[in-house]
């Protein structure tokens, strides 16, 4: 709202991602395969992000496309919050 108001064109937006299956969780899921299940089972989609999934909206947000969007939280988390009100 600062940066808005003070017209310093920055936009300030945040991305939260669920479960995303990158190379760095790799090692954990092929040690405790349990864990993919898990992941997989928290988003209603039924399956981790990919990491293009959620770098698309990180360069949507990084684009002229969204030039008019500040002060917005993204959730790219499969519906996990959505289908968990309370949380």
């Amino acid at each position: 709202m600062h940066c808005a108001r003070a017209g310093y064109g920055i936009r300030c937006n945040s991305l939260h991602p669920g479960a995303t299956e990158t190379a760095i969780l790799a090692p954990a899921l092929q040690a405790a395969p349990e864990m993919r299940a898990a992941f997989d089972g928290m988003s209603p989609m039924g399956r981790m992000a990919q990491p293009a999934e959620i770098a698309a909206v990180a360069v949507f947000l990084a684009s002229d496309e969204a030039s008019y969007v500040t002060g917005a939280e993204y959730l790219a988390d499969g519906g996990m919050m959505a289908g968990h009100p309370g949380i």
